[in-house]
């Protein structure tokens, strides 16, 4: 069986929303090793739905728009600059909807012909391993600020400590003035 015999038995078994979205955004790893689409005598196509679909306008290029052979590849996952305007045009899907493909196209085992997204699995921990923990304060010789008595925790267990140190001292000095008779409070 050959490559595109993989991928046509493969696209019979991809959910519909897949399968849209691969023939609205074919993956450039399967559109260079595929011929076009050829057309029976009946007018149908015998292209597989995982391939690109062919444009029927593509015949008659547009003088002002560039053909699809010098177009870029255009991930819609990710905003892109408008060639003509210079303006940015936001992805096309949203985080919340690349996050549904990615679980979908998990679940039936093609996450490798999707484009780069942050939701591809192990995107995040390579994130997180690139660049770091981002906490201010978190950094070489930083400190977090914190509340107030967490700021202030340390000197007063020291005070703690000192005066646990010292009460030994203090219970005897107790014992000896008569077990509180003659203690004074502050000394006169």
């Amino acid at each position: 069986m050959d490559l595109r015999q993989q991928h046509i038995q493969l696209a019979t078994k991809l959910p519909k929303r897949l399968l849209d979205f691969f023939r609205k955004y074919p993956p450039p790893a399967l559109t260079q090793g595929i011929p076009a689409a050829t057309s029976t005598t009946d007018g149908n196509s015998t292209i597989s739905s995982a391939a690109p679909p062919t444009d029927p306008n593509a015949s008659v290029p547009d003088s002002g728009a560039p053909s699809s052979s010098e177009a870029p590849y255009r991930n819609p996952f990710q905003p892109h600059k408008h060639h003509v305007t210079g303006r940015w045009h936001p992805p096309v899907f949203g985080l919340r909807r690349q996050a549904d493909l990615v679980k979908l196209a998990q679940q039936h085992g093609v996450v490798s012909l999707l484009p780069y997204t942050i939701k591809l699995p192990g995107e995040r921990a390579k994130r997180r391993e690139e660049f770091g923990l981002r906490v201010k304060g978190t950094g070489v010789g930083q400190r977090v600020k914190g509340k107030l008595w967490e700021r202030t925790l340390k000197g007063r267990l020291e005070e703690r400590k000192k005066a646990m140190l010292a009460m030994p001292a203090m219970i005897q000095e107790w014992k000896q003035k008569g077990h509180g008779r003659g203690w004074k409070k502050w000394p006169k």
